[in-house]
């Protein structure tokens, strides 16, 4: 029997290069791939449905889901993590000696729904009692071509979401002093985002946490999570044609994790030896904490979920059950 030929979109980073590169193929399946950058492939995905199996932000993901949009069905394959709210940075000038000092500041975003600001969001309310409505928030991506456009996304009340100028940008806006802070910064200028200075190293910006590495370990030794960006989707009707594809896939990723598992422990191993590694990184670096499947990562998806209802992105904490496919439940 010929393999089923399917359409696939894809970022390019280390938990997909497997896939990516050949190294492992989905068992009864050939894909034609498209690699993209998450903003263009979110956008073209939600838009215009353009691919037959896609990476998706699992913000998104659930808003539409929640909406009764149902084009998508979920595999829970999880090919981005980080600790987002680490990843603030801040403008010297601002005086912002921490997260309390964002209350009342202007700050930055490319995309409000996205599921990194959704992450960032949460975890500044619940550790450090900033809520969305102590800050007011300026978006980069046009609507024509942000997510947001897509979905039809109204802030939430309480909330205010200015729109940055196309003639501006959120480095433009923050080096000029217009902006104080910025979640979720994206260095990518392309289709969908314009922002093309390196913040990160800077002189006139910096972290909003002085060690931001130290600051993700202690959320995760706190609560366990490792926050989840992107998941992956299914068109249903290429799902209730052929429920397979979505074990097929999950298998083949699982075999795409188990390299780059492997490869990452090598590198740990070179930098363990030279002592480039601090001690209390080590171990946490050593542990396996990145694994597909629901079973592992149902806390941190229900906490994303929590997250998203309490912004007023979703009008009920969505179940996982209505997210993902039902022959992937128990995985």
């Amino acid at each position: 029997m010929a393999n089923l030929k399917l359409s696939l979109a894809i970022t390019s980073n280390p938990r997909t290069w497997p896939i990516v590169d050949g190294r492992v193929k989905v068992d009864g399946i050939d894909f034609a791939k498209t690699v993209l950058g998450p903003a263009e492939m979110f956008w073209r995905q939600l838009s215009f449905a353009e691919f037959d199996v896609s990476e998706m932000s699992m913000s998104e993901l659930m808003m539409i889901t929640s909406r009764g949009d149902d084009r998508f069905v979920g595999i829970p394959v999880f090919t981005t993590r980080r600790f987002y709210h680490a990843g603030m940075l801040v403008r010297k000038a601002a005086k912002i000696a921490g997260p309390a000092d964002l209350k009342g500041k202007r700050v930055g975003v490319p995309e409000y729904v996205q599921t990194a600001a959704l992450w960032t969001r949460g975890v500044l309310e619940s550790e450090f009692g900033i809520a969305p409505s102590d800050m007011t928030f300026f978006m980069e991506r046009l609507p024509a071509r942000s997510h947001a456009g897509a979905i039809g996304f109204k802030p939430p009340p309480g909330v205010t979401i200015n729109q940055i100028p196309a003639e501006n940008s959120i480095a433009s806006m923050l080096l000029s002093g217009e902006l104080d802070a910025c979640m979720a910064y994206n260095r990518s200028p392309g289709l969908i985002d314009r922002s093309d200075v390196d913040l990160a190293n800077h002189p006139d910006i910096r972290p909003l946490f002085p060690d931001p590495a130290a600051e993700g370990l202690r959320y995760l030794k706190k609560t366990g999570i490792y926050p989840i960006n992107h998941g992956m989707v299914v068109k249903r009707a290429v799902y209730e044609r052929h429920p397979w594809v979505v074990l097929n896939i999950l298998k083949a990723f699982g075999e795409a994790n188990d390299i780059t598992d492997a490869e990452r422990r090598e590198h740990m191993a070179y930098h363990v030896e030279t002592g480039l590694v601090p001690a209390d990184y080590r171990k946490a670096l050593a542990a396996r904490i990145v694994q597909f499947g629901l079973k592992a990562n149902r806390a941190t998806l229900e906490t994303a979920a929590k997250y998203s209802n309490q912004q007023g992105l979703t009008p009920r904490v969505m179940p996982l059950e209505e997210l993902f496919a039902a022959n992937a439940l128990d995985s």
